[in-house]
């Protein structure tokens, strides 16, 4: 994928003629299967309805082939004519948006009082031509064992890309933030909006801003909320978010200690300890169904890393470490995870409650896409030689910053290996937007987009980028803190722009 600007328009200026894509329209219908269930669970099922827009695979060359895209709208509430769509990204990379939608309605209600509500799978996610590594990036260990050569490992990362390219089709060369936010443009041409207004969540924050540097002209109102750094490498955003999360989990083991019950019992040195014995027990010895599957100490990192994104998750997480712990059964883990498969992780996160697998979903298929847009984001791409020298120095800092999460989050950095570098768009041009303000919301206690993140995204997109400061806790602001939902609604609805370094207190603990 190339960087450089995008066709901005349809055969202008010698650019590949895209009128195909810019002219067609939505035919909206009835969702199904997972989708369809969890409209109807909400009781919104008949204002909800699904689509698709066709786009090229590769812009530069529009007769390589084409994706459809699959999209999802909940029908707005006004009285009268709606001010337009909003269209979320709810993170990932990897994040569905249509399950995560139909699943969330009531969230983004007060919303659709102004807009018809939109989300969408990305190119490579969900029902949009899901990549897939297989079972290989599960099995594939990111370092050296002991006696093992580093040049071994080398060569397990080697076939497990070759695994990823054969399982995942067309679309995975064409994976990466630049053409999703193409993508983009052409919903919002089809959605009939002059102006793209959107709300972005965590790596959708990515999103917007490239979106902000590549259609300056055509943003609305956009909010970016737990915001992603655009400068930072692959390995110091996963370094970080392994941080982050540590220190969550930190926290949320001296809360459970805290309280009667904790299944850790009263001391939370000892609590964090266990942690980690408890994950290394179930990678030597997974618990086993009565189908054969396995569940093991990287599930439970795997369902931690969801968790822990949410402050009110603390007391369902006890309970289920507790059922786990003492009688061996994985199951409300497994719930809490909405189903998802384990694999590697490395983003910078999804919104909570946005983990659904439809049927036609290969169960990796997050973390498989998580992998190919940072990989394709990154134009940092260290040879043979530099990665057999640095994998053990790579090992050690990630086990400093967290036992727990480390291994996780060192996966999807070394997986980069054996694919082509990444576009250096995001990193040089992304900056010095000529937009409306854009709101940027920034949660002090986040687990995976620290602050500063927000301050220095701030800094690089310039005046036009307001800065909401949040001092709560969690993975985001909006779903989470009463203050930032209505400031982020008075912004979006009604244009109220807070001041730059407007604040939000915490909130009272709602983990009792």
């Amino acid at each position: 994928m190339g960087a450089g600007a995008p066709a901005l328009a349809p055969a202008a200026n010698g650019h590949p003629d895209l009128s195909r894509y810019y002219t067609q329209k939505i035919k909206w219908g009835a969702c199904k299967g997972s989708t369809e269930a969890m409209a109807d669970a909400t009781g919104h099922a008949k204002d909800v309805r699904c689509g698709h827009v066709t786009v090229p695979l590769d812009y530069a060359k529009p007769s390589t082939g084409t994706v459809d895209v699959a999209m999802i709208r909940m029908r707005s509430s006004a009285s009268g004519k709606p001010r337009g769509s909003l269209l979320l990204n709810f993170g990932g990379p990897g994040g569905p948006g249509v399950s995560a939608l139909a699943g969330s309605q009531k969230e983004f209600g007060f919303l659709s009082k102004g807009y018809d509500v939109v989300s969408f799978d990305p190119r490579g996610v969900g029902l949009s031509d899901p990549v897939s590594c297989g079972d290989a990036d599960g099995d594939t260990e990111p370092v050296a064992g002991e006696g093992e050569e580093p040049a071994a490992v080398l060569a397990e990362l080697r076939k497990v890309a070759k695994e990823c390219e054969a399982k995942s089709g067309p679309v995975l060369p064409y994976m990466g933030t630049v053409n999703v936010s193409r993508d983009l443009d052409v919903m919002r041409q089809a959605l009939g909006d002059k102006k793209l207004n959107y709300l972005g969540f965590s790596y959708g924050t990515r999103l917007g801003a490239v979106y902000a540097a590549q259609f300056p002209k055509k943003v609305g109102r956009m909010v970016l909320d737990g915001v992603d750094t655009l400068t930072e490498p692959v390995a110091e955003q996963s370094r970080v978010t392994a941080e982050g999360r540590q220190t969550a989990l930190d926290n949320f083991l001296t809360w459970c200690t805290g309280n009667a019950g904790c299944v850790f019992g009263t001391d939370a040195r000892g609590a964090r300890q266990g942690m980690v014995q408890l994950i290394q027990d179930l990678d030597t010895m997974p618990l086993r169904s009565m189908s054969g599957e396995e569940f093991t100490g990287q599930d439970v990192v795997g369902v931690l890393g969801q968790a822990l994104y949410s402050r009110q998750a603390w007391p369902a997480l006890s309970q289920a470490l507790g059922a786990l712990l003492a009688d061996g059964d994985p199951r409300a883990l497994i719930r809490m995870s909405g189903g998802l498969a384990g694999g590697v992780g490395g983003g910078t996160g999804a919104v909570r409650g946005t983990g659904a697998v439809g049927e036609e979903t290969p169960m990796d298929n997050m973390s498989a896409a998580l992998m190919a847009v940072n990989c394709a984001d990154d134009p940092d791409r260290p040879d043979a030689a530099r990665i057999e020298k640095e994998v053990g120095k790579l090992q050690r800092e990630f086990e400093e910053a967290s036992p727990v999460f480390g291994k996780s989050m060192l996966m999807p950095v070394l997986l980069c290996f054996g694919r082509p570098p990444g576009t250096s768009f995001i990193r040089e041009d992304v900056r010095d937007v000529k937009t409306p303000k854009l709101l940027l919301v920034g949660t002090r206690g986040d687990p995976a987009t620290p602050y500063r993140w927000t301050e220095e995204t701030a800094r690089r997109l310039g005046p036009q980028a307001v800065v909401l400061d949040n001092k709560g806790d969690g993975h985001t602001g909006y779903l989470g803190s009463k203050c930032v939902q209505d400031k982020v609604d008075g912004f979006l609805l009604y244009g109220e722009t807070p001041k730059s370094g407007s604040s939000c207190a915490a909130e009272a603990d709602s983990a009792q």
